[in-house]
């Protein structure tokens, strides 16, 4: 398996960011990390192994990110306003410097051709993460895969709300999306899987899966919800058999 490990600069967040690629070509995949993770995580934690034989024979091509959840989605004790800003510096990072580069990283393993967009993938609040950019941005991510994300603001806010949370909020802004609104069309032609188990410290995704559910029936947004058994539980191991399965059917 080819492995790549860059370190570039990031103009958003004023510091020199990570990140790790897998594979030589295919469907670009970039992973989001759980809560205050890494992005050598998804390799530790045995998810790149699940996947091997898609990357090896160039069917898609991860690329693991950084987050800076200390100082935005975990951050308690902080500034909300501070946390919200950062939150959407690190939305500009990805957005505006690395999906540039995962596209000419991409590229040059598929012959110049780029693919119609980037799946977005995670665990926990990497789901999280998937979620939010896709569909804040279905104009670059053409899907994702998420296992056992949050998708509202109130576990990590509380009370508090501003616009910056507001948009980085999937519950809250689809809720208050139009019908008619030109990214719910956009919405029904990706690819977007929502799976979480039913077992222990799963009782919160359930709720906001659910809940997104509920919104992606109301605008007939296409889905796949997929609600895993009761001694499936919110942790790696179950996430490690998760992964495979919807990659192999998704590509």
């Amino acid at each position: 398996m080819k492995i790549e490990w860059f370190k570039e600069y990031s103009h958003c967040l004023d510091r020199d960011m990570e990140f790790k690629v897998y594979g030589h070509a295919g469907r670009p995949i970039l992973v989001f990390p759980a809560q205050n993770g890494r992005f050598f995580d998804f390799e530790n934690f045995g998810m790149v192994n699940t996947v091997e034989h898609y990357i090896n024979n160039g069917q898609i091509q991860l690329f693991c990110c950084d987050s800076i959840d200390p100082e935005s989605w975990s951050g308690e004790g902080l500034d909300n306003g501070y946390r919200t800003f950062m939150m959407e510096q690190w939305y500009y990072y990805i957005v505006n410097e690395l999906v540039p580069r995962i596209f000419e990283i991409n590229a040059q393993g598929n012959n110049g051709y780029n693919h119609d967009g980037i799946i977005t993938t995670g665990c926990s609040m990497g789901a999280t993460h998937a979620v939010n950019f896709m569909f804040r941005r279905p104009d670059i991510f053409s899907g994702t895969i998420a296992l056992s994300g949050y998708y509202d603001s109130d576990l990590f806010f509380g009370d508090y709300h501003d616009d910056i949370l507001y948009r980085n909020s999937p519950i809250q802004y689809l809720q208050g999306m139009s019908y008619d609104h030109p990214y719910v069309e956009m919405y029904r032609h990706c690819q977007i899987v929502l799976c979480c188990g039913q077992g222990a410290w799963e009782d919160d995704m359930i709720r906001s899966t659910t809940r997104m559910k509920e919104l992606l029936d109301y605008k007939d947004i296409p889905a796949w919800i997929d609600f895993w058994g009761y001694d499936v539980n919110h942790d790696w191991n179950w996430w490690q058999v998760q992964f495979p399965y919807f990659i192999e059917r998704m590509i």
